[in-house]
């Protein structure tokens, strides 16, 4: 009775934990998603295909296409449309006012200047309209097929719509760019003086992860805002959209992207610094499968041996919790019928590395050495590919034969005396 008892606490522990391991994250906002950067693997997801309004983290595609088509030291005059067209947060652009095109990222992704995102749009697109319809066209490329982007700022308009699973595609390509980590991980920047302005303009990041000791709660412990190995990526605010943030953060080569959309107050880092914990806690970018690991035997036939060893073409590497680590199951698919001869670094098959059915990664099997055709399997060969040869001489030799009787035959009539009649 007594081992009963044990066995039954022990049981209700386990289950405990596994309970805390998976239900670990209390988030206030609507919709949100953790994914790993370099998997894109998600991680948590929270409704994270609810459309919803992305506010300004909608620059990270603006950032995105000025990085990929422009030049960081192209001039970029300003023009009476942008001007026109700007509301909420600027930094005052004026009529001909010229500045480089890294200086206008940095205003539009630091304090996150409206009209700094239309000059560039109008520099990258030739005009706002033709650089939205870019934008839409480069997100369909990155997954981002529940996005629709009107203009390159995000001030509301109804039909300016993403989710928190499109944003965190589009910020992983963000934090792909060298220049786009750069510029999000820098808090303060200033712009010097410029043909139309004669003073400095100093501006400030607004996303509090990478500066602000704000005390925010975290599952009701009050801490900073700013999180450890965070560098990025956009805040976002509108009065529909509420708050938004898409966030980067690495630690211990662990390298995560969070969205969080339409948070109440200081909610959209609450929920980030959940998110991000919970992704650093429990899992853990691990080799599945190392370059040059051997993979198996390979059968192959008409060759000198039956076999050639196969080897791994590439590391897999895949975010996974230590428990799954043990459940991860290898599949290989060698090449149907494979024959000599057989080259060194031929691929001979593939293999899949499949976790509760899913498969996490892969790669090419290939040869580790030569493998000759067997020299009885090429006589045999040559042989085979004369068959008429073979036929016809049958066919000679048949008919030499059946002459042969013939003859035969006629022989032995002549031999044998006629009957004699009376």
């Amino acid at each position: 009775m007594k081992k009963l008892v044990i066995m039954i606490l022990v049981l209700a522990s386990l289950l405990n934990t596994y309970t805390v391991f998976a239900e670990n994250i209390s988030l206030s906002a609507p919709s949100s998603i953790l994914i790993d950067f370099d998997t894109g693997k998600i991680l948590y997801d929270n409704n994270s295909s609810m459309k919803l309004y992305p506010a300004s983290t909608t620059k990270m595609m603006t950032a995105i296409l000025a990085v990929e088509k422009g030049n960081l030291q192209d001039i970029v005059t300003v023009d009476q449309e942008v001007v026109s067209l700007t509301k909420g947060s600027h930094i005052a652009l004026e009529p001909g006012e010229q500045l480089t095109l890294e200086q206008l990222l940095y205003a539009m992704m630091l304090p996150s200047a409206n009209d700094a995102a239309l000059a560039i749009a109008k520099h990258i697109g030739g005009s706002v309209d033709n650089f939205v319809r870019m934008m839409n066209e480069r997100a369909r490329e990155l997954g981002a097929t529940d996005t629709n982007f009107v203009n390159p700022n995000g001030l509301h308009n109804d039909e300016h719509i993403s989710t928190a699973h499109d944003l965190a595609l589009i910020g992983r390509r963000a934090m792909e760019l060298e220049t786009i980590r750069s510029i999000v991980s820098t808090v303060t920047y200033e712009i010097p003086p410029t043909n139309k302005k004669a003073e400095t303009r100093y501006i400030k990041i607004t996303n509090k992860l990478l500066y602000s000791t704000e005390k925010i709660d975290v599952n009701g412990v009050l801490v900073n805002a700013k999180y450890e190995g965070a560098s990025g990526i956009k805040t976002g605010y509108t009065s529909e959209a509420m708050n938004c943030l898409v966030s980067y953060a690495e630690r211990n080569d662990q390298r995560l992207v969070a969205a969080v959309l339409k948070a109440e107050g200081n909610g959209s880092y609450s929920d980030t610094h959940k998110l991000l914990n919970y992704g650093f806690s429990n899992f853990q970018n691990k080799a599945i499968a190392n370059f040059n690991e051997y993979i198996d035997n390979i059968p192959v036939s008409q060759g000198v041996v039956p076999f050639v060893a196969g080897i791994l073409d590439r590391d897999v590497i895949y975010p996974i919790s230590g428990s799954d680590a043990f459940m991860v199951e290898k599949k290989i698919n060698p090449v149907a019928d494979l024959r000599a001869p057989v080259e060194k670094g031929q691929i001979i098959g593939t293999v899949d590395y499949v976790l509760n059915g899913k498969i996490i990664g892969g790669g090419n099997v290939i040869a580790t050495s030569d493998v000759e055709i067997d020299p009885m399997t090429k006589l045999h060969n040559r042989i085979l590919s004369k068959w008429y040869l073979f036929v016809f001489g049958l066919l000679i030799l048949l008919r030499a034969y059946a002459l042969n009787r013939k003859k035969s035959r006629k022989k032995s009539r002549r031999r044998t005396p006629s009957t004699i009649r009376f």
